[in-house]
């Protein structure tokens, strides 16, 4: 699926980031002066799931892959080949990768070479070849073919080396106090340097000369490399970070001497996922080495999906925005204060509205939607880009709301089936397998880790060999950096809101459906009398969402004389945030809306005052209404909102000592619903917890 980028001209722009890291400006690549001359940071994007870190990464290497080296790796996808031997290990495996990446043509420049690289990589594999096995080597020699042809222009001359390396080692009288993984090395780096390295590559070797006990000799650093690599653990980290520094060192040395004026701007090395262990092993060398004082100029972004990652621990922190003109970012101490953390800021309303008006050049959507979509989504681009291609595909796009769109196919890319927009969105910011979301569509329901864990053992099974289900959700939703409790379980709303569908629609089993009820059932049970967690606006909340309206209306009445207005109103509000048990394909107005304009049947209860009759038909429109406007998947309703507010004076003028409180919600929850915010308690004073995000209280504890 192609995408556009909103909201990212602080990198994009041609004085953006990547224009003063580079060098170059990202479109029409014209020459830009440094931001960091010879000591640059490393830039790490940091956001969760579908925010788009991914999407920057690859559109930088579209834009400067014909006019700069540049490689780009995503650290979550490099997987082991089928007959990968012992000189496989993630890192060796995605330096080959990166190596090729960069040695491709660009404007008015040689290929880069890789010779350290190379030598490194050939003594690693070379590890396990044997005078009776020459299928092993041939087959990593292979494997290595690209890097090396960066080397031997020969193409397939490389091979060759097996038979020579082989024959040395049979002519040869060995030590057997030597390690064979050493003596393997040497004689591989030995054939290779005579057979395909020209007299000035071979000097290349001696750069291995700086590696631990080599004595400045390049050729004894190699077979300790290779030693090392061999017995694992710390000392294979150490000669892992040691290959990585060699594609430094090669891609510095085509940027040296009379070959610097010949190249346009820096390398680029893009990272993808770099908070994984694979991640932080090719960063960290260069961290280390430029805290050193070693500088090598080469443009590394990153991307990390925690932000509150250790490896950030020292990091320069900065939001997208703060970085369009000047990262202000200077070396402190510690490895880490070499990295600059650009925080990734989810979309505006304005940007979202850009988004759609692409997809649905003919404006034939509800002027509303773009800004619903916003609220839904809190702005996440990887959301807005399928809700609003959904939208423009849509033949009859005039009664379009949020949550209709969730139910759309899109087309995402030509090489797939047509995806639901719900469904694709779940694999994309929850991936993994299917039982772990059908486990969490279950918890979306929950409030807090008390419920979840109630749920886990009612709804989910009671004995579980990996301990706690509920908690294990818990540590995987933190792991990528999804918010958890305490109001909501899931305190995500745009993750919610796709779980809850799943609970709906996953069984197919409509009208009944039987798991959305089950679940809703047992949280009734729970909160009522005698249940496991009491708690009565909780109670009504799962009334409401199971149908019984009645009840919550009932009691709303039975409670509104009561002296503290704000805790009735924080009831109404937190009953009226249920989940709307929609019905899918569901055209034409809500149902709600025939409700709260009195338009539906609104008769009272039989045996009531003529008054309290009134009051009971009053609430029953008033609960409606909110429970509508309040939906992040429906739309805001003008005629909704000023029966809302007419409701609320009339409740205003019936109390006998709150007044004042419900005249307030009369005239600021209109304006907050208008301006597309959470309805405020007290009306009018929004709150704000430790991390400036709104909260919500008279839910019944943050545990229930």
């Amino acid at each position: 699926m192609e995408r556009e980028l909103y909201g990212r001209e602080a990198i994009f722009g041609n004085d953006g980031l990547a224009a003063r890291l580079t060098g170059l400006t990202p479109y029409g690549s014209a020459r830009v002066g440094y931001e960091h001359h010879d000591d640059l940071p490393v830039a790490v994007l940091t956001g969760g799931r579908g925010m788009g870190k991914t999407a920057v990464l690859k559109q930088l290497r579209h834009l400067y892959r014909e006019v700069t080296p540049v490689a780009l790796v995503d650290c979550e996808a490099v997987v082991a080949p089928e007959d990968a031997g012992p000189g496989w290990t993630p890192v060796t495996g995605a330096l080959p990768e990166l190596a090729t990446q960069l040695t491709a043509k660009v404007r008015a420049a040689r290929p880069v070479q890789f010779p350290r690289l190379s030598l490194g990589l050939v003594a690693v594999a070379s590890i396990s070849w044997t005078r009776e096995d020459e299928t092993r080597a041939r087959r990593d020699l292979q494997s290595l073919g690209p890097m090396l042809a960066t080397v031997d222009g020969r193409g397939e001359a490389a091979t060759g080396w097996v038979t020579k390396v082989l024959t040395k080692l049979a002519a040869s009288a060995f030590d057997t106090m030597a390690p064979m993984a050493g003596m393997v090395a040497e004689a591989t780096v030995e054939t290779v340097l005579e057979v395909s390295f020209s007299r000035l590559q071979r000097r290349s070797a001696d750069w291995y000369g700086r590696y631990p006990h080599a004595g400045g000799n390049g050729r004894t650093g190699l077979r300790q490399l290779a030693v090392d690599f061999e017995r694992g653990g710390d000392l294979r980290r150490r000669a892992e970070d040691h290959l990585v520094l060699a594609l430094a060192a090669d891609l510095v040395a085509a940027y040296g001497g009379l070959a610097w004026g010949a190249r346009r701007g820096r390398p680029v090395l893009l990272v993808d996922n770099a908070h994984t262990p694979l991640g932080r092993q090719l960063v960290e060398p260069l961290l280390r080495q430029r805290a050193a004082g070693v500088l090598d100029r080469i443009a590394v972004f990153a991307s990390s999906r925690v932000r509150d990652h250790e490896g950030l621990s020292h990091a320069v922190r900065r939001r997208l925005p703060e970085v369009a003109h000047g990262s202000h970012w200077s070396r402190g101490t510690g490895v880490t204060a070499g990295i600059l953390a650009v925080e990734l800021t989810p979309l505006t309303p304005e940007q979202v509205r850009s988004a759609f008006d692409r997809h649905d050049r003919a404006s034939r959507v509800p002027a509303g939607l773009a800004r619903g979509v916003h609220r839904l989504t809190g702005g996440r681009p990887l959301a807005v880009e399928l809700l609003a291609l959904a939208a423009g595909e849509v033949p009859e796009p005039a009664s379009l709301v949020p949550g209709s769109l969730l139910d759309r196919t899109v087309e995402v890319r030509e090489d797939r089936a047509p995806a639901q927009v719900a469904e694709e969105l779940l694999a994309r910011l929850l991936p993994g397998p299917g039982q772990r979301l059908d486990f969490l569509a279950v918890l979306a329901a929950a409030h807090g880790e008390e419920s979840a864990r109630l749920l886990a053992e009612s709804r989910l099974g009671r004995g579980s060999p990996d301990g706690d289900l509920a908690l294990r959700m818990r540590d995987a939703l933190r792991a990528d950096d999804w918010p958890v409790g305490p109001g909501h379980f899931v305190a995500d709303p745009l993750l919610r809101a796709l779980l809850l569908h799943r609970l709906r629609f996953r069984d197919g089993d409509h009208p009944s459906y039987a798991v959305w009820q089950a679940v809703h059932v047992s949280l009734r049970g729970a909160y009522g009398p005698g249940g496991r967690r009491p708690s009565v606006p909780h109670l009504l909340h799962q009334k409401l969402v199971l149908g019984d309206a009645e009840a919550c209306v009932g009691h709303l009445r039975l409670r509104f004389d009561g002296p503290d207005v704000t805790q009735w109103l924080e009831s109404l509000r937190f009953i009226a945030s249920a989940p709307y048990p929609r019905v899918r394909g569901q055209t034409g107005p809500d149902p709600r809306r025939a409700v709260a304009l009195g338009r539906a049947d609104n008769a009272a209860p039989r045996g009531l005052e003529p008054a309290v009759a009134e009051l009971h038909a009053l609430l029953r429109r008033l609960l409606h209404g909110i429970w509508l406007l309040s939906d992040p998947l429906a739309l805001p309703d003008e005629e909704v909102i000023d029966k809302m507010a007419h409701e609320l004076r009339q409740l205003s003028g019936r109390h006998p000592t709150g007044n004042s409180v419900l005249w307030d919600a009369a005239t600021h929850w209109p304006r907050d619903i208008r301006a597309w915010r959470p309805l405020s308690m007290p009306p009018g004073e929004p709150e704000a917890d430790g991390g400036g995000q709104r909260r919500q209280r008279g839910n019944g504890g943050p545990d229930a």
